[in-house]
């Protein structure tokens, strides 16, 4: 039989994110008695993270398999645990409407803020760290003031569930709500209504501002979409690369990532653990081994000492001489005249070397006439117009001291200034005609048949 050449199995360089995954632990499994509907870990040392499940709310260590400590205050369904920035307070929903505010090191809640009427499903505090934003299915949106304990402020802008929501990091009177009505909006608590509104197209699950206040993140259905709030919500960006409904988007601690997942999921301080919260009670923590985080990113290579000064040293052959021939003979008529195509490589190639500013300088009238008139006839071509436009700059950078001094290019530059004008005058034209056979069709219309009958007797 005939030998045939093996085939050439291409490989491809690992990537960052392989080296992540396979630098975590062997994921341990804990077991819930209820659906896990919120994770959220501390900003704090030693970074604790609270699972919201059934009617309670447990605090997990980061290295534990056991709950440290269980707030179980609730009547009903608990909802949406989040911690606050300093780590000191945790504050929680529940079905009834009812938020509550527990201190971490007791037991007993320290607030409760009752103005809701249905479940609440998103809290947050914001920056100040004094309030409290609470969105519930009543489609209301509350201010609550810790100290005091009692209502601010109330929302009622949305037409559906308020499912969703976050506090800016950097301003405490803005926060953003998501609702299955489709729409997110941002609220001022210096004002009445809300200072800026979106619409995602699906029920939004999550939305996301990033801590610089600039740019904003919904996720809804199939969709993440990206808006720009300095531009006054601005879609920049909609991805579509999920199969399933996007419950939840979030923004790594090392703020290297966005992550967008259909479960409940939460990552601690540096990635260095992972928490995932399970409909049927599993709990799933994968923790980094030690020194994976050094080791899964590649680091790249400083340039060398010899980079900086390789070719100082370099000296001339015989052969280099090609390079010193002048190069205005290159831009000769003949070369301009032929096909743009070759006119531009030979552009480009100056350009190359470095040399294109000494082909352009020193010419005549006439000589700068030919260059002029063939970027004017292919700068529009989108394939030349990279090259010509750099042309065109070193030119106006050359020429700029003797612009007026000829008489050739004045009258280049008096000839286009007619031009515009009669193209001008050609449409005030058009304008004035229209305007007549109105104004001739108005008055028609408005004469009245006797008028008319009688300047017909008289004439």
């Amino acid at each position: 039989m005939a030998s045939y050449k093996p085939v050439a199995v291409q490989t491809y360089p690992v990537i960052q994110d392989t080296l992540y995954w396979n630098n975590c632990k062997t994921p341990v499994q804990i077991e819930e008695f209820g659906t896990v509907s919120k994770v959220d870990f501390s900003p704090q040392p030693p970074y604790n993270y609270a699972v919201t499940v059934s009617s309670r709310t447990h605090i997990y260590g980061q290295y534990s398999q056991e709950p440290i400590k269980i707030f179980s205050h609730f009547k009903d369904t608990a909802y949406c645990a989040t911690f606050q920035q300093d780590g000191q307070l945790l504050v929680a929903g529940s079905e009834d409407g009812r938020v509550q505010l527990f201190d971490i090191s007791g037991r007993a809640p320290l607030r409760q803020f009752e103005g809701q009427t249905k479940a609440v499903h998103t809290i947050d505090f914001t920056a100040d760290k004094y309030h409290v934003v609470s969105g519930a299915d009543d489609y209301a949106v509350k201010l609550w003031d810790i100290p005091n304990a009692n209502e601010i402020l109330t929302f009622k802008e949305h037409s559906d569930y308020v499912r969703c929501g976050c506090a800016s990091k950097l301003n405490p009177d803005l926060f953003v709500t998501g609702s299955y009505d489709h729409i997110v909006k941002m609220f001022d608590a210096r004002t009445s209504k809300n200072v800026l509104c979106v619409k995602h197209g699906q029920s939004v699950e999550s939305v996301l501002l990033f801590p610089s206040g600039g740019l904003l993140v919904s996720s809804g259905g199939r969709y993440v979409k990206f808006w720009d709030m300095f531009k006054r919500g601005q879609l920049l960006v909609s991805l579509k690369n999920h199969h399933r409904d996007c419950d939840i988007v979030l923004q790594s601690r090392a703020q290297l990532r966005l992550h967008s997942f259909h479960l409940n999921l939460a990552l601690a301080h540096e990635d260095e653990t992972i928490v995932v919260g399970m409909t049927n009670g599993i709990l799933s923590v994968k923790h980094q081994k030690s020194g994976a985080k050094k080791d899964s990113l590649p680091r790249r290579r400083q340039p060398a000492y010899r980079t900086f000064i390789k070719g100082k040293n370099y000296m001339k052959q015989r052969d280099d001489i090609l390079i010193n021939r002048p190069t205005k003979k290159a831009l000769e008529p003949n070369c301009v005249i032929k096909t743009p195509e070759v006119t531009v490589s030979i552009i480009k190639e100056l350009n190359r070397r470095g040399v294109l500013a000494n082909a352009l300088a020193g010419r005549d009238e006439k000589e700068i006439t030919r260059v002029l008139n063939f970027l004017i006839r292919n700068l529009s071509q989108p394939r030349f117009a990279p090259v010509l436009i750099n042309a065109a700059e070193i030119i106006i950078d050359i020429y700029l001291p003797v612009i007026g001094q000829s008489p050739v290019v004045d009258k280049k530059f008096l000839i286009n200034y007619q031009r515009e004008l009669l193209e001008t005058l050609g449409t005030m034209d058009m304008l004035f005609a229209s305007m007549t056979r109105n104004e001739s069709t108005c008055v028609l219309e408005h004469t009245p048949v006797d008028f008319l009958e009688s300047k017909k007797i008289d004439s």
